[in-house]
């Protein structure tokens, strides 16, 4: 079986190693979800992971509902991205841009005033971020009329043509983590009685369209897709994830994507609760393009996936953060660097670009870091 450290392609390129880096929010773009220069500095210095997934990005205004988080809906956005992407590939990275819509999560005074939007009249509990009001009640959503979905459609492509004008080298569709596509394929949260509610079939529709419309843009080798089941999180649940789950996976491998990317807690997470079992054996059965866990593994796990056919790759969080050198630590078996929990939506250098990679005469550990990741 595969190594964590040896090449795996991915659609249409091959990643340097199975280490993948998970999308992470850290909120340092503008208000206008511009990327900021800083930006470059940080995704460069996480090269050595086989595939970054970018924080995720708005593909709209409309989609767009946390402070300082990028967009790719504007020219100016994709001109932001661009310096990003030539230097992570200037020092010999990959990099994927999610597409993030986040549905009823969006609060109003993002959208001058307008409600979000979602699958069904819910209000996901908890509070939303604001860029100027601190954290507010969120909004009771407005179920997505037909055109809305068709609008919605013409946003994703834009946004994933923008990302390979913007210089990336795929994009990844996030179905996961109770945003807005998660909300209809969830059955606690999607009570729509047209082709997009009721049965898994019409609970997919909406995933299985938005990717197709992607492929269509960008080709089946540059897309992949987020799911996430879990149990509840975000307030999205479904009653039955085992029948859910494998598919949406058969769908979307009948559109030939290059991989699927799934978010299943080991144990209880950031998203998410480990209080049923797995769902992703049922999903390999289904899906023949490449599979990416990523769920707090250790090294030691990554590995244990991997050798029981579970994944082709692994993809590392909060690791990342802290540790810009992870993919090297974890060869070298050198210590993890702790993190700073109170820098990670902060804005500036600290927290964010400050993070050495491990010295170079540093002797190498006996055994590999454990830290969950």
């Amino acid at each position: 079986m595969p190594s964590l450290f040896d090449p795996i392609r991915i659609g249409g390129f091959t990643a340097a190693n199975r280490i993948f880096m998970a999308p992470l929010t850290r909120g340092r773009a503008t208000r206008d979800h511009v990327p900021m220069p800083l930006m470059a500095d940080y995704y460069a210095q996480r090269a050595g992971a086989g595939l970054i997934i970018s924080e995720a990005t708005g593909i709209s205004r409309e989609g767009s509902g946390f402070p300082c988080a990028p967009g790719i809906w504007t020219d100016a956005q994709v001109q932001g991205w661009k310096p990003v992407t030539a230097a992570v590939h200037a020092a010999g990275g990959r990099i994927a841009l999610q597409l993030w819509h986040m549905g009823r999560l969006v609060h109003p005074s993002f959208t001058g005033g307008a409600r979000p939007v979602s699958s069904s009249a819910t209000i996901a509990p908890g509070d939303a971020y604001t860029d100027d009001l601190g954290k507010q009640p969120n909004a009771q959503a407005r179920p997505m009329t037909t055109d809305d979905i068709r609008r919605l459609l013409d946003d994703y492509a834009l946004a994933s043509r923008n990302a390979i004008a913007a210089g990336f080298d795929g994009v990844q569709i996030h179905a996961a983590n109770g945003y807005l596509i998660d909300q209809f394929l969830r059955d606690n949260c999607n009570f729509r009685d047209d082709a997009y509610g009721g049965s898994v079939p019409n609970r997919i529709r909406l995933l299985v369209e938005i990717t197709q419309r992607v492929v269509d843009t960008v080709g089946a080798e540059r897309t992949g897709v987020r799911l996430s089941p879990n149990g509840e999180v975000q307030g999205v649940n479904d009653s039955h994830p085992e029948i859910l789950f494998p598919a949406a996976a058969a769908a979307l491998d009948g559109l030939d994507v290059a991989y699927l990317a799934l978010r299943e807690p080991l144990r209880d997470g950031t998203f998410g609760k480990a209080n049923s079992p797995p769902v992703h054996p049922a999903i390999r059965k289904v899906f023949r393009g490449a599979l990416i866990l990523n769920s707090d593994y250790t090294l030691s796990e990554a590995q244990a996936a991997l050798d029981a056919g579970q994944a082709d790759a692994i993809a590392f969080g909060r690791a990342f953060i802290s540790n810009p050198d992870l993919p090297r630590r974890f060869a070298e078996h050198i210590p993890l660097a702790p993190g700073n929990m109170a820098t990670w939506y902060s804005k500036g250098a600290q927290g964010y670009t400050d993070y050495p990679d491990a010295p170079e005469e540093r002797l190498a550990s006996p055994t590999p870091a454990a830290a969950a990741v």
